[in-house]
């Protein structure tokens, strides 16, 4: 394969690779790194296939994070072009996936060729953790990877994630943590019946929706220096038959947390229990843990990532949490320091997803960079 970063990039685009279909992504991944020396293992669970591929046997371990998969589409004829045929506009490159995260695949790539090549006597490994499950479900994915890399002991030191982190421009924002996601789905029970006759039934949205508006106006806590304050929203709910003349028996209700370190997923259920109950609802209350908050504090990986940037981009980083999970969080309660980099977030999962192309070229070098500053 060609080590030109936009070549790459269009290579792994034009594989339709929507979860958790890899689309041979992670094959050809591999054919390049072969060469360089890295020992390539595959770990298919269930439906999604994962790589490791490691270049050493000494630590410290340097490791890239990422994932082939994408979200789908959408409407194509809304697309300028063909989301799964790379296209250059104007200085960018459009295509699905092309910020989120097969343009930050290919900056990898070349980086680490570029890296070798100089250095071919290295310290410490180089590895890769690829997966086609990072979109969907996350659950045979980064996850399994993880799992099976602890039960042999095998441990990372540093772990960089090629998620789309900027904001306005390359390298502006580097993510160095990200807060918890706990998910509540909530089930009100009342009482179906005639809306003509509501003394017969019980109205499970007129009696859930002062315990709603108290969880919505909670204060949860106060954030710190590093997370903002927990968030609490409501994303569905969903009661009645479609009749108008029917009082629903069950309402249902689906909530999130964004929660910081100042507070446990443990507290936050008990928290909305103790709101529900003082309302004296019938409920059935499920839960679902996406991830723990995590925050990799300055340390060798921090320092390197922003030097890099100053030094590439001409400019000095931001550390953020802010934004939505990655899977980060399942490498870093290893003990691996985890930042993420990666281009402007500003076009992903929509229509038209697109990266400047110069982006992916300064990433490149940017990886590099870090990759100079901690192995040799």
């Amino acid at each position: 394969m060609q080590n030109d970063v936009l070549a790459l990039a269009k290579a792994l685009i034009n594989r339709d690779s929507v979860t958790p279909d890899d689309a041979g992504c992670q094959p050809m991944m591999a054919e390049f790194l072969k060469p360089l020396g890295f020992n390539i293992e595959t770990l298919p669970f269930e439906d999604t296939l994962n790589m490791w591929a490691r270049k050493g046997h000494q630590g410290p371990v340097f490791c890239f994070a990422g994932h082939t998969d994408v979200v789908p589409p959408g409407p194509l004829e809304k697309w300028i072009s063909p989301p799964f045929k790379a296209t250059e506009k104007d200085g960018l490159l459009y295509g699905r996936g092309a910020a989120d995260m097969k343009g930050s695949l290919a900056a990898m790539l070349v980086a680490t060729h570029n890296f070798v090549q100089k250095h071919p006597d290295h310290k410490g490994s180089i590895a890769f953790l690829i997966t086609s499950d990072e979109e969907g479900p996350f659950i045979n994915g980064t996850t399994r990877v993880v799992d099976t890399l602890e039960a042999r002991n095998e441990k990372m030191d540093w772990c960089l994630v090629g998620e789309p982190s900027s904001t306005d421009k390359l390298g502006d924002v580097v993510k160095n943590g990200r807060r918890g996601s706990l998910t509540g789905f909530l089930t009100v029970k009342g009482v179906q019946g005639h809306v003509a006759y509501p003394h017969l039934a019980e109205n499970p949205v007129h009696t859930s929706a002062a315990a709603l508006d108290e969880l919505a106006r909670t204060h949860w806590d106060e954030g710190n220096e590093f997370f903002p304050p927990t968030s609490f929203q409501i994303s569905n709910i969903n009661g009645g038959t479609g009749a108008g003349n029917v009082i629903p028996g069950e309402l249902e209700v689906q909530f999130n947390f964004r929660f910081s370190t100042e507070v446990t997923a443990e507290q936050l259920k008990q928290r909305v229990m103790g709101i529900l109950d003082t309302h004296q609802l019938n409920y059935d209350l499920d839960w679902l843990l996406n991830g723990q908050p995590f925050l990799t504090a300055e340390g060798e990986l921090v320092s390197a990532t922003r030097a890099a940037i100053t030094e590439t981009c001409g400019y000095d980083t931001e550390l953020s949490t802010a934004g939505g999970t990655s899977d980060g969080r399942f490498i870093a309660p290893t003990g691996a320091q985890v930042v993420e980099l990666g281009p402007v977030n500003a076009s992903i999962h929509k229509i038209n997803e697109h990266v400047r192309i110069e982006d992916l070229r300064l990433l490149a070098k940017a990886y590099e960079s870090i990759l100079e500053k901690l192995l040799t």
